[in-house]
C-alpha cells in the first residue's frame, strides 16, 4: 500500500476469479488496483480487496463508506460492509445475488464526496468523480494492460463501436482531473486520460 496524495491510498491484491485465459498481451494481470480516501471524519473505500491491517485500523476510528465502480466489482466489500459496519454504495444489480446497498445512476452526486459518470456499459459501470481529489475511479471502462490506459475491446458492449464508447467517456476531459485510479493497472495522470479518449 502506498499513499498517492495526503490521505489517499493505492494497493493490489489478487483477483480471486482470474484466469490465465484473462491474460496475454491484450487481456488484464492477475493483481487489481483498490483505492481509499480519508477526509479526516470518513473512510470511502474503492472496490476494496484484502484490505489492508493500518486501513481496517483506521476504519475503527471513521465512518466508513464502500462505493462499487460496476455490478461485477464486489471483491470483499460484502465482508467489509458487515465487519466494518460500512455504507454500501452500489451500480444497479445484474443479476440476483449481487452486493446490496444503496443504488446509484449516472449523475447521481453520493453522499460521501463521489459523483457517477457514464462508464463504458451504463447502467452496470461507473466512473467516479472525486472532486475534492481531482480524481476519477474507474472500474472498467478504461484499463492498463501494459500498455497504457486503454478502452478494452473484449469489454465493448455488444452492439456497440469503439467511438461510441469513447464518445461517452470523452466529457471527463471538461473535468480538471489530475489523478486517475484505474482498478484495472496503476495510478496514472490526465495525460494518461487524455490519450486513451482521443
Amino acid at each position: 500500500m502506498h499513499e498517492l496524495q495526503n490521505g489517499l491510498w493505492h494497493w493490489e491484491a489478487p483477483h480471486p476469479e482470474w484466469e490465465p485465459s484473462a491474460g496475454g498481451p491484450d487481456g488484464w494481470g492477475p493483481d487489481v488496483s483498490c483505492y481509499a480516501i480519508d477526509d479526516g471524519e470518513r473512510l470511502v473505500l474503492f472496490d476494496p480487496l484484502a484490505l489492508p491491517a493500518e486501513l481496517e485500523e483506521l476504519a475503527a476510528s471513521r465512518a466508513t463508506a464502500i462505493v462499487v465502480t460496476n455490478a461485477w466489482h464486489e471483491r470483499d466489500a460484502r465482508d467489509l460492509a458487515e465487519r466494518l459496519a460500512a455504507e454500501v454504495f452500489v451500480p444497479p444489480p445484474d443479476g440476483p445475488g449481487r452486493l446490496e446497498g444503496q443504488p446509484y445512476a449516472a449523475g447521481d452526486r453520493l453522499p460521501v464526496g463521489v459523483e457517477a459518470r457514464p462508464g463504458a456499459e451504463p447502467p452496470l459501470d461507473y466512473m467516479l468523480w472525486v472532486e475534492s481529489r481531482r480524481a476519477i475511479v474507474i472500474g472498467d471502462s478504461l484499463i492498463d494492460n501494459g500498455t497504457g490506459l486503454t478502452l478494452f475491446d473484449r469489454w465493448i458492449p455488444e452492439g456497440q463501436t469503439r467511438e461510441q464508447v469513447l464518445e461517452r467517456l470523452r466529457p471527463l476531459l471538461e473535468l480538471p482531473v489530475e489523478i486517475v485510479l484505474p482498478t484495472h493497472g496503476a495510478p496514472t495522470d490526465r495525460a494518461a486520460l487524455e490519450r486513451a479518449l482521443t
